[in-house]
């Protein structure tokens, strides 16, 4: 499948299930402390390196965009899906959201204190993931950070791993491989986050936060 099939077969999913996934998801974060305060540490590193703006990429509905907002950050999101869009503007009428491609960013180089990639990642064909770093470290300000959130494979040998997302085929990464990959484009590991599934989770994955830092 190409990248153009790749995306639009991704935001047609997600526009055909929005309204669902607003109202499953909208406060998610209540019950995710952890989580909660990886946030607050990504949110006070980018205002010591100068508050520039923060793209929240694959935002959804929203929701963490406004809460990265409320965190003291000039943020505004950015997802594939003109539905998740427009659920983003009703629900949060005061900040920024646009539709756009995280490979493709419409943002000028060297211009944002930080972004944040909180599963949104896991769509893209591994083979393409390489592009999208590009355009991520294209963006970022010298001294900028990255928090990017996706699910780990199940050992070091294996770098990559499909599974059956409820909504579109998804890709699991080991975290030395997508650090790597950070690291070759000019974006430095700084600290690495491993949760573990609770028993009753469905998907018995470990999620990886990776923070780096534009050299």
């Amino acid at each position: 499948m190409t990248e153009l099939n790749t995306l639009g077969a991704t935001r047609d999913a997600y526009d055909a299930i929005a309204p669902v996934y607003a109202q499953q998801f909208h406060d998610s974060l209540r019950d995710r402390p952890l989580e909660r305060a990886l946030l607050g540490a990504f949110a006070e590193l980018v205002r010591t390196n100068g508050d520039g703006e923060v793209a929240d990429l694959g935002c959804g509905p929203g929701y963490v965009t406004a809460h990265l907002h409320g965190l003291g950050l000039r943020a505004f999101g950015v997802d594939a899906s003109p539905v998740m869009v427009e659920l983003a503007h009703a629900s949060h009428p005061g900040l920024r959201f646009e539709v756009g491609s995280m490979g493709a960013l419409d943002i000028e180089d060297d211009t944002l204190g930080g972004v944040l990639s909180r599963w949104s990642v896991i769509h893209t064909p591994p083979q393409e993931v390489p592009a999208l770093v590009a355009d991520i470290a294209r963006v970022l300000a010298p001294g900028g950070h990255l928090l990017i959130a996706f699910p780990a494979t199940d050992g070091p040998h294996l770098e990559t791993q499909s599974y059956d997302h409820a909504v579109v085929t998804a890709y699991r990464w080991h975290p030395d491989r997508l650090a790597a990959l950070l690291r070759d484009h000019g974006l430095k590991e700084m600290a690495r986050t491993t949760i573990e599934p609770l028993p009753t989770d469905r998907r018995q994955f470990q999620e990886i936060q990776l923070l780096a830092r534009k050299e």
